[in-house]
């Protein structure tokens, strides 16, 4: 699926606030969650993505580990819609590697994504994530079929890693084993330096390469130029706002112009 030069589309579903989150609409209740989530796969579905992506991008403000009821909640939301679902999924609970490495296994996804490597000073202040527990707890749990995305430039955050973008993309792989290797921009909906997804791009050779933030079907074409897929949310979603519902013509268009380049 993350082969190089696939061109693989993966699209967010992301959840609304879980419980624990200040967001959390403790009136609707898990099945509130459900039913939003089992729309948004609906309508991804029916507009021919690749892949899916499970999220709690919500959950703000954001934390560096994962909270066992907001864990429990999502592992919940993901096993109730896992039925409907006709394409193969991954989940990233946001920020922890170790937990969502749990949350992969515990769930059956294909492939996880992450913040595995680096540090960062961050909205959430000093963020160090652990790449050897996550990838060690993948072992322990016989899921090394597991695909790790590493996410290499951190979102809402600045590397006090000082080696260009390039190097430290080569160093994962080389270092932590990374499966894939995604580039983003500044925040969630906020387009990748293209500089920087090319640059990544050469230095790893056959490791895949998804431009995971701010795609959009008018630089897709140049994105997939550059990258072998992309991590499509907030353009998904109606009025292309990140907190809206998934608009399923938004992802028709969408896929069209994908499936015309490919």
């Amino acid at each position: 699926m993350f082969a190089a030069g696939t061109k693989t589309i993966v699209a967010m579903a992301h959840l609304p606030p879980l419980p624990g989150a200040p967001g959390y609409d403790a009136d609707g209740g898990m099945q509130k969650l459900i039913d939003w989530a089992a729309a948004d796969v609906a309508a991804l579905q029916s507009g021919g993505v690749d892949a899916i992506l499970f999220g709690n991008e919500a959950d703000r403000p954001y934390v560096l580990r994962a909270p066992p009821e907001g864990l429990a909640a999502m592992a919940a939301v993901v096993t109730a819609v896992k039925p409907s679902l006709s394409v193969p999924f991954g989940v990233d609970y946001l920020w922890d590697p170790v937990a969502t490495v749990a949350l992969a296994a515990a769930t059956g996804a294909a492939f996880a994504r992450e913040i595995f490597i680096g540090v960062y000073a961050s909205d959430m202040g000093l963020w160090q994530p652990d790449a050897a527990a996550a990838l060690r707890l993948r072992a322990n749990l016989g899921r090394q079929d597991l695909k790790l995305l590493f996410n290499i430039n951190a979102e809402f955050a600045t590397p006090l890693d000082t080696r260009p973008v390039a190097e430290r993309a080569t160093s994962a792989v080389f270092s932590s084993t990374a499966d894939v290797l995604c580039v983003s921009g500044p925040m969630t909906g906020m387009a990748v330096d293209r500089g920087a997804l090319a640059a990544v791009k050469r230095a790893v050779g056959p490791t895949p390469v998804l431009a995971n933030t701010g795609v959009t079907v008018d630089s897709v074409a140049d994105i997939l130029s550059l990258a072998d897929g992309a991590i499509v949310g907030t353009h998904f979603k109606r009025d292309g706002d990140t907190w809206n519902p998934v608009d399923g013509d938004r992802v028709r268009r969408f896929m069209d112009r994908v499936e015309s380049l490919r």
